[in-house]
């Protein structure tokens, strides 16, 4: 089983290659590895995850891309060109470019029409008691169909639970220095799971169990870069092969053929962003699960008001969450979609900055494309994400110093991130950091360097194996 779990995100691919016993060692050699890749049912896991499979396949890998019926039916009904939803294959152009990868499904144990978010608990719990099993006879299925054999391939949590910090105890503003890799760090700004007083939720449930996996792997792929977390990836490698090998969503050595991997219908912004001056838009994006409350929604849009930017505002609920009358008063500079292309919006000219949630792929997006951001993080990975970006990279300002939005604050804000000497001094470090990853991602860089090494390396397992297989 090959990993890729971190601080940000957890995914998981299982890894598997023909080991006949009567093949001899060369033939085995010759043999492709084969990843079953079963995604994650969420929009921030599924983009870097099918770039992942595209990555792997143009490395010479065969894919099998697996989707839950539910995320199959929304991608379908996303793409207005798609009308026969169960015989769609989201990868046939891939195919035809040369690449081998198959797609399929599986259910996750609910009908299309279930509400995964209202009925969230109910939902997890169910996958937990039985969604293992399910995955265990669909790989051995499709092992038994294609001939093939499974080669079965962070945590610090107990130190945390040692000095008195897990489960938390309030104390937000002590430091937590003694976690190998990782610098200090108030609790605070841990992930919001590692901040909570009662444990016992479905959300605990899985990452526990995540933690307690991931250490039975081989190989863990992190979607980070390792000049910007060398220190965090050092003691992880300390305890298993780690590999840091993003930012996967910007990755050039793979095809450009096109996979969809949005779940909902995207607005296309080129048109008006290319109306706006360089450099005068500011976009707004809490991604795909966060929502925005009627209180938050209002202080920013008043916010907005204040400060005169142009914007693009992505408000994936209801806009009558917007203040009366706010859409004619912003109309000609403000732009309010239900979603959009991310990093087409992020690369225009026009766009100067980011009001983001700290979700790590819109994190790794902007760094990619130079956007400095402002941060307003809602849990999960997201307070350490903004840590990261405001304390230790110093690419992105806070949207709130307290607890609370204010319009003011929110104006102020994004002025000092949109012009002026604050802006200059965020602007200065984000082309750094972008050279660091844009040098990363080249020929030579160290994300190429070590996607080559985890393959050189898994290779040598599976070839390894299959010959003890083969003489056994």
């Amino acid at each position: 089983m090959v990993s890729a779990p971190s601080h940000k995100a957890l995914i998981q691919k299982f890894v598997s290659i023909s080991t006949r016993k009567n093949l001899s060692t060369q033939r085995m050699a010759e043999r492709k590895l084969h990843a079953i890749m079963i995604a994650f049912s969420f929009q921030g896991h599924i983009t870097p995850f099918i770039n992942l499979a595209l990555k792997l396949a143009s490395n010479g890998c065969t894919v099998t891309f697996v989707h839950t019926e539910f995320i199959h039916h929304m991608l379908s009904k996303a793409h207005h060109n798609i009308t026969h939803v169960d015989d769609v294959d989201f990868f046939s152009a891939a195919r035809e470019s040369g690449l081998d990868i198959r797609y399929t499904t599986i259910s996750d144990g609910f009908p299309p029409d279930y509400d995964r978010i209202l009925n969230f608990n109910e939902y997890w719990e169910a996958i937990l008691r039985n969604f293992p099993s399910c995955v265990h006879e669909f790989v051995g299925r499709i092992i038994q169909s294609t001939d093939e054999s499974l080669v079965p391939f962070l945590t610090h949590l107990d130190l945390l639970r040692e000095n008195g910090f897990f489960p938390s105890k309030g104390n937000q503003e002590d430091v937590i220095d003694f976690v190998p890799g990782v610098q200090s760090i108030k609790p605070k700004d841990l992930m919001s799971y590692l901040q909570d007083v009662d444990i016992k939720t479905v959300t605990h449930q899985i990452v526990f169990k995540a933690f307690d996996q991931v250490k039975h792997a081989d190989f863990i792929l992190i979607n980070t870069v390792h000049e910007l977390e060398h220190e965090t990836l050092l003691a992880l490698n300390q305890k298993q092969l780690t590999y840091a090998i993003g930012p996967i969503n910007f990755s050039t050595d793979f095809t450009k053929t096109i996979v969809p991997k949005s779940l909902w219908s995207e607005t296309d912004c080129t048109e008006w962003l290319n109306s706006k001056p360089a450099g005068s838009v500011l976009y707004i994006s809490f991604g795909s699960i966060a929502q925005s409350s009627k209180q938050l929604a209002e202080e920013i849009a008043n916010g907005l008001l204040l400060s005169e930017v142009n914007f693009v505002w992505v408000l994936r609920e209801n806009t009558d969450v917007l203040p009366d009358g706010f859409k004619n008063q912003v109309r000609g500079r403000g732009l309010i979609v239900s979603w959009c292309n991310q990093n087409s919006v992020l690369s225009s000219p026009a766009t100067a900055g980011f009001l983001t949630h700290c979700g790590w792929n819109s994190i790794l997006e902007s760094i990619s494309c130079g956007v400095p951001m402002i941060c307003f993080p809602f849990y999960a990975d997201q307070p350490t994400n903004r840590k990261l970006v405001v304390d230790d990279w110093k690419v992105g300002i806070n949207l709130c110093d307290g607890s609370s939005v204010d319009r003011k604050e929110v104006a102020e804000k994004i002025k000092q991130l949109m012009s002026g000497e604050i802006s200059n001094g965020l602007r200065g470090e984000m082309k750094k950091i972008r050279t660091i990853v844009q040098k990363a991602l080249a020929e030579g860089g160290s994300t190429r360097r070590n996607f080559n090494q985890f393959l050189k390396d898994l290779r040598a397992k599976v070839h390894g194996r299959s010959q003890d297989i083969s003489t056994s």
